[in-house]
C-alpha cells in the first residue's frame, strides 16, 4: 500500500497540538527516560513503542472506564485505547524530532495506529497492546501490526497520513462520557458519506 501523506510539508508531522502536545512536562519527562537508554533515533522510536504498547494499557482489554485522549493524560494516567495510544506514541517520537503520522484502519470500527518516518519512507507501527491473537512489533522491515484488513468484509487499510488526529476520532474521544460510551460512538469509517 502506498502511504500518503495528508501534508507535504514534512515539519507538520513534528508538530504539537492539543492531543499530541509533546512539549508537556509528562511528555518530556518520559522521552527523557526513554532517550538516556538509547543510541540512536531508531533505538529511541523502538524504544517508545515498546513503552506504550507494553506499560500503557488498553482500556478496553484492561476494564478500564477512563477514556484518555491527550498524550500526556494517556502518560500520566497510563491507559486508553487504540487511538490515546497512538497520540501518546506520536507526542514521544515527536519530542525527539522524529516525523510521526497518524493513520487508521477500518475493522468495523476505525482502528489508530502510527506511522514513523526512518530512511526517506513512512512504516507504519500499532502500539495497541499485544494480547492473544494480537503480537505488534516495532519493525521497518515489513509491517507487524495488530490487525490485518479483510477485503471481504470490507475492511480496509487507509493510505492517508495525518498530522493531526482525524476529526471523527478527536469527537469521539473528547465526547465519552466513559469507555462504554465511546465504545458505542466508536466511528466506524473515516470515508465520505453520500
Amino acid at each position: 500500500m502506498r502511504l500518503i501523506q495528508e501534508n507535504p510539508d514534512l515539519s507538520a508531522y513534528l508538530a504539537s497540538d492539543e492531543a499530541i502536545d509533546h512539549h508537556h512536562p509528562r511528555v518530556r519527562e518520559v522521552s527523557a527516560r526513554l532517550a538516556a537508554d538509547v543510541r540512536d533515533s531508531y533505538e529511541y522510536a523502538q524504544a517508545a513503542f515498546e513503552y506504550v504498547r507494553d506499560r500503557v494499557t488498553h482500556s478496553q482489554d484492561a476494564g478500564d472506564p477512563r477514556v484518555t485522549w491527550r498524550a500526556s493524560d494517556v502518560l500520566e494516567q497510563g491507559t486508553g485505547v487504540c487511538y490515546a495510544k497512538a497520540h501518546a506514541l506520536a507526542a514521544l517520537l515527536r519530542a525527539e524530532d522524529i516525523p510521526t503520522a497518524l493513520c487508521y484502519q477500518e475493522l468495523g470500527v476505525v482502528h489508530g495506529l502510527v506511522a514513523v518516518r526512518f530512511h526517506g519512507a513512512w512504516h507504519r507501527q500499532d502500539p495497541r497492546g499485544n494480547k492473544p491473537g494480537v503480537d505488534a512489533r516495532f519493525s521497518l522491515d515489513g509491517e507487524r501490526l495488530a490487525f490485518t484488513p479483510d477485503p471481504s468484509s470490507n475492511e480496509m487499510d487507509h493510505p492517508v497520513l495525518y498530522a493531526a488526529p482525524h476529526p471523527a476520532v478527536l469527537h469521539a474521544l473528547r465526547s465519552a462520557s466513559g469507555r462504554a460510551h465511546l465504545w458505542a460512538t466508536l466511528p466506524t469509517t473515516l470515508r465520505e458519506q453520500g
